[in-house]
C-alpha cells in the first residue's frame, strides 16, 4: 500500500514509506531537532563526598536537568511554530497566485466569448477558494500568539480547528485528477489560457528576494496535494517539543488522531481504486538503484535521471534550479518491471545513434583541461572568486557536454505495447548490471499496473529524498581535496580463472575510468574448453584521472544457437563481472600488487602495477648499443645499411599482411609478454624474427613497433625542433602554417624523415579501412602522437607545478599538441609517399 507522507518544509513528500514513524525517524525529519537527547548529557560526580551527599547533589542535579530540558523543549516549540508561519505564508501565497486568474475567468464565462465554461472553472478550481480560507483564518490566528510568546502560549485550540476542516482537503484530493486533465484538456484547446497557465504569479514571502515567482498552473495544483501529506510530521514535531503537563498537549495529541485517521482513510481508498496491486500487501515500494544517463530522443542526446524501483522504471529529467528551491523532477516516462522488456536492433524502430567524432571528444577534453589549468593558475592570484565562479562555470558546462555526447553503447527497453526507449552508456559492464538487477526483480511477478497522475506526481517529488546519486558524475562536482585519480600507466597481468561449474570459451574485458565514463582498454585471448582458463597476459593501460578498473568475464558463443542476440551488439555472454578501486596510496609502491577479484562464484587473479606519467614518459638510452630498442635511428639504420630500421619495416609489413581489418589495430593492447618476446628477438638480431611474429597475435606486433619509437632516446621529431612543431601547429594562418610545418619536417634527419614518411603512409592505408578497424586517421594521431613527437626530457612547467591537477592537465594539453602534429600531416595532401620497395626519397624540397 502507498501513504501519503511528508514533512513541512519545502521538500517535497516522501511517497512510499510507512506512516507512523521511529524516533529516529522523526527526529530526522526536524529540521530543528538537536543531534542527541538533552537528558543524556554527562552528569557530574563527586568521588570524595559521602553517598548522602552524593544522593542529594544527583537528585538536585537530575531536578535542575529535567527543567533546563522543559526549558529547551518550549524555546525549541516557538522555533517551530516559527518554520510553521513560514511555511504557511509560502502556502497562502500559492493559493492566492491560483485565485487571481480564477475570478476573471469566471466573469468572462458569462460573456459571448468565454475563455472556459463556468464547469471548466469549478472542476479546475474546486475548494480552492475554501482552503485559502481555512489558512488565512489559521495563520492570522498563530501570527499574533507566536509574536506576543511566552512558554504558557497555547496553540493547541488552532491545530485541533485546523484538523477537524480536512474534510475539504478529502474533496479536493478527489477531485485533483478531473482537475488537472480539465486544465490539460483547456491548454491545448486554448493558447491564451495555456498562456496563462504556465505563468502564475506567486507573491514572494519576506525573506524571498524576488518580487514575485512564475509558477505554471499544474505545479500550483498539487500544492494542497503536497501539503495535506505534511500535517502529521507538522505535529509529531510540536507534540516533541511540548512537555505532558502543559495544556496544549492533550489537544495536539487529538488533531494528531484526526489527521492519521484521515490520511488512513485516504490511503484505503486509493487501493482499491486501482486495478490491481503493484506489491505484495504489507510491503512498500523501494528504490533499488538510479543513475544519470543519456536517453536518445528522435535523434538528439538528453541526459535524464533514472530511477529503478521494486516494480517499475522511472525516467525522469532535472529541473533547472532556481534560487531557494533544491531538486526537482519531471517524469518523462515510467514502465511497470511487469510490461518491461529488452529490445534488439531487430525490434527497435528508433532511429541509429548518432556518433560524434573523436574530434570533437578530443576538444571538449582539451578544453576541460584548459580550464582546469586557469582554475588552479587563478587559485594563486589575488583576483578573487568572481573569476574563478566564472570558469567553474565553463567547466560544467564542458563537462556535461562530454558526458552527454561520450557514450554510444545502447540499452533499450520497451513497455509492453511495443514502444521503445534507448539509452546511450559507455560501459557494458554497467549496462549488464542494469539488465541483471531488472530480471531479478521481474522473478517476483508483480502484475501489470498504471498510476494515478497524483501517484506518479508523488512518486516523482519522492525521487529528491530517495536519490543515492545526487550530482552529475563531473569533477567539478568534487571538492578540491578529493582525489583527482591517478595518471599514468597501469600494468595489469590477468592470470587465471577458478570456480567455474563447467568448461566454458572464455576471456576477459578491462574498462577503466576516463574523464567521468568508463572505456575498454584491453581484452584477453579466448581460453578454450577449460574450468580452470590461465591467460597469464599482460597490458599496460593509460590512465587519464582513472579511480576504478573493471573486469567483465565473457563466454565465447561459437554456436550461433546459443549466441544472445540482445541488444544485438552483443554475441558474448557475460559470465561475471566485478571491479576494483585504484588505491594511490597502495599503488605507490613500485612492486607488483596481486589481487583476486570474487564475483558469481568464479574468482580472477590479477596483478598491478602502477607507473605515474612522470616516470613511465622518460625516455631512457639502452646501454647495449648492439640492440635496437633504446638506440638512436641513425645508428641503427647505419648499422643495416638502410633508410629504415629493419624493425619497422618487418613490423609494418606483418601489420598490412593480417591487421589491417583488425579492430582497434594499435589501439587494443597486445599481451606484453609477447611484445616483450618479440622486443629480445629483435634486440639479439634473432633471425626467427619474422617466424615468431607469423604465430603471434597481430595486436603484439604493433605494441612492439610502439614499444620501439616510444622507447627511442630521442624522437622521431627530435627535442631540438619539437618546440617549432608544436608553435607551428598553433598558427592559424593556413598558409603560414604549410609552410612552418613542412619547413620544419624537411629539417629532419634523413633517417628520421624517411622512416616518418614510411610510417605516414603505412598509418593512412590502416585509415582507409576505418569501417572495418574502426580506427580513423584521429585515432592513430591519438595513438602515435606522443609516441613519436613527446621530447627526451620533462617540460619544466610540468616539473615545476605544485598543483597534481594543473599538472596532469598541463600533460594533458601538452599531448594534445603532439596529437595535432601529427593529424595535420596525416591530412594534409601532397606530402609524397616514399616507394618502399626501393627505400629511395621522392618529392622535391620546395616548399
Amino acid at each position: 500500500m502507498f501513504q501519503f507522507d511528508g514533512s513541512y518544509n519545502e521538500n517535497p513528500p516522501s511517497y512510499g514509506f510507512d506512516l507512523e514513524h521511529s524516533e529516529e525517524q522523526k527526529s530526522r525529519h526536524d529540521p530543528l531537532s538537536f543531534s542527541g537527547s538533552p537528558t543524556s548529557s554527562p552528569r557530574l560526580r563527586s568521588k570524595n563526598r559521602n553517598s548522602r551527599d552524593t544522593q542529594s547533589s544527583c537528585s538536585l542535579e537530575s531536578t535542575q536537568s529535567v527543567d533546563l530540558d522543559q526549558e529547551k523543549g518550549l524555546e525549541m516549540r516557538k522555533w517551530v511554530l516559527s518554520g510553521i508561519l513560514a511555511s504557511e505564508e509560502t502556502y497562502l501565497s500559492h493559493l492566492e497566485a491560483l485565485l487571481i486568474p480564477m475570478k476573471p475567468l469566471r466573469a468572462a464565462a458569462t460573456t459571448s466569448q468565454p475563455m472556459l465554461t463556468i464547469q471548466q472553472i469549478e472542476t479546475i478550481f474546486f475548494k480552492v477558494p475554501e482552503l485559502h480560507e481555512i489558512h488565512k483564518d489559521f495563520y492570522d490566528a498563530l501570527l499574533p500568539r507566536v509574536q506576543d510568546w511566552s512558554h504558557q502560549q497555547c496553540v493547541g485550540d488552532l491545530f485541533q480547528k485546523l484538523a477537524s476542516q480536512l474534510g475539504v482537503y478529502r474533496a479536493f484530493v478527489d477531485n485533483y485528477k478531473v482537475a488537472v486533465e480539465t486544465a490539460d484538456k483547456c491548454c491545448q484547446a486554448n493558447a491564451q489560457f495555456a498562456e496563462i497557465s504556465e505563468n502564475l504569479k506567486v507573491k514572494s514571502t519576506k525573506d524571498c528576494k524576488d518580487q514575485s515567482a512564475k509558477k505554471s498552473l499544474e505545479t500550483l495544483l498539487y500544492k494542497p496535494v503536497d501539503r495535506v501529506t505534511r500535517s502529521t510530521l507538522v505535529l509529531h514535531d510540536l507534540l516533541k517539543h511540548t512537555p505532558s503537563n502543559h495544556p496544549d498537549h492533550p489537544l495536539l495529541q487529538d488533531a494528531l488522531r484526526i489527521s492519521q485517521n484521515f490520511l488512513s482513510s485516504i490511503n484505503e481508498e486509493i487501493t482499491p481504486r486501482r486495478q490491481s496491486m503493484t506489491v505484495k500487501k504489507g510491503e512498500n515500494r523501494q528504490l533499488l538503484k538510479d543513475r544519470f544517463m543519456v536517453e536518445l530522443v528522435e535523434g538528439s542526446r538528453k541526459l535524464r535521471h533514472v530511477f529503478l524501483f521494486t516494480d517499475l522504471l522511472l525516467c525522469t529529467k532535472l529541473k533547472k534550479q532556481t534560487a531557494g528551491k533544491g531538486q526537482q523532477y519531471d517524469c518523462k516516462w515510467y514502465i511497470p518491471l511487469a510490461d518491461l522488456t529488452f529490445q534488439t536492433i531487430e525490434d527497435s524502430e528508433s532511429s541509429p545513434i548518432p556518433l560524434v567524432q573523436d574530434e570533437e571528444i578530443d576538444a571538449m577534453k582539451i578544453k576541460i583541461s584548459q580550464i582546469k589549468n586557469d582554475i588552479q593558475r587563478e587559485k594563486r592570484t589575488t583576483k578573487g572568486p568572481k573569476v574563478i565562479e566564472r570558469l567553474r562555470k565553463k567547466l560544467s558546462e564542458q563537462e556535461s557536454l562530454l558526458l552527454l555526447m561520450s557514450p554510444n553503447m545502447a540499452f533499450r527497453v520497451a513497455n509492453r505495447n511495443g514502444k521503445g526507449f534507448t539509452f546511450l552508456i559507455s560501459s557494458d559492464y554497467e549496462r549488464a548490471e542494469w539488465r541483471e538487477i531488472i530480471r531479478e526483480q521481474q522473478k517476483k511477478c508483480f502484475k501489470s499496473f498504471s498510476l494515478t497522475s497524483l501517484e506518479l506526481q508523488m512518486l516523482t517529488n519522492s525521487c529528491v529524498k530517495l536519490q543515492t546519486v545526487h550530482t552529475i558524475p563531473m569533477t567539478m562536482n568534487k571538492e578540491d581535496d578529493e582525489s583527482s585519480g591517478l595518471y599514468g600507466f597501469l600494468n595489469v597481468i590477468v592470470h587465471s580463472a577458478s570456480g567455474l561449474k563447467q568448461s566454458l570459451n572464455l576471456y576477459c574485458s578491462l574498462e577503466v575510468d576516463s574523464f567521468g565514463y568508463f572505456v575498454n582498454k584491453a581484452k584477453t585471448r579466448v581460453y578454450r574448453d577449460s574450468t580452470e582458463p590461465s591467460w597469464n597476459e599482460e597490458f599496460e593501460i593509460e590512465l587519464e584521472g582513472s579511480q576504478t578498473v573493471r573486469l567483465l568475464c565473457y563466454e565465447k558463443c561459437c554456436n550461433k544457437t546459443k549466441q544472445s542476440k540482445e541488444d544485438g551488439e552483443i554475441t558474448d555472454k557475460i559470465m561475471a563481472k566485478g571491479q576494483i578501486k585504484l588505491d594511490p596510496q597502495t599503488l605507490q609502491n613500485k612492486d607488483w600488487q596481486r589481487t583476486v577479484i570474487a564475483m558469481n562464484g568464479i574468482e580472477v587473479k590479477l596483478s598491478m602495477k602502477f607507473t605515474s606519467r612522470e616516470f613511465s614518459l622518460k625516455r631512457m638510452p639502452s646501454r647495449k648499443q648492439s640492440g635496437v630498442f633504446g638506440v638512436k635511428i641513425n645508428v641503427v639504420t647505419k648499422r643495416e645499411r638502410s633508410k629504415v630500421p629493419l624493425i619497422v619495416r618487418q613490423c609494418v609489413e606483418e601489420i598490412e599482411r593480417r591487421g589491417m581489418e583488425e579492430v582497434g589495430i594499435y589501439r587494443v593492447s597486445g599481451v606484453a609478454t609477447d611484445i616483450q618476446a618479440l622486443k629480445a628477438a629483435f634486440d639479439s638480431n634473432n633471425k626467427d624474427v619474422s617466424i615468431m611474429m607469423r604465430e603471434m597475435d597481430v595486436n603484439a606486433i604493433a605494441g612492439t613497433l610502439k614499444l620501439y619509437f616510444r622507447e627511442l632516446p630521442e624522437p622521431l621529431f627530435t627535442d631540438e625542433l619539437y618546440p617549432n612543431f608544436a608553435g607551428g601547429i598553433a598558427l592559424s594562418d593556413s598558409v603560414a602554417k604549410e609552410s612552418c610545418m613542412l619547413n620544419l619536417l624537411l629539417s629532419l634527419p634523413e633517417p628520421n624523415l624517411v622512416t616518418f614518411l614510411f610510417v605516414l603512409d603505412h598509418l593512412k592505408r590502416v585509415a582507409e579501412n576505418e569501417g572495418i578497424n574502426k580506427m580513423s586517421l584521429h585515432n592513430l594521431a591519438t595513438v602515435f602522437g606522443p609516441t613519436l613527437l613527446r621530447p627526451s626530457e620533462k617540460d619544466s612547467k610540468i616539473s615545476s607545478s605544485s598543483q597534481p591537477i594543473s599538472m596532469n592537465d598541463s600533460w594533458s594539453l601538452e599531448v594534445m599538441a603532439q596529437v595535432q602534429v601529427l593529424l595535420y600531416f596525416l591530412q594534409l595532401e601532397g606530402i609524397p609517399t616514399p616507394d618502399s620497395k626501393r627505400q629511395s626519397l621522392l618529392f622535391s624540397t620546395e616548399v
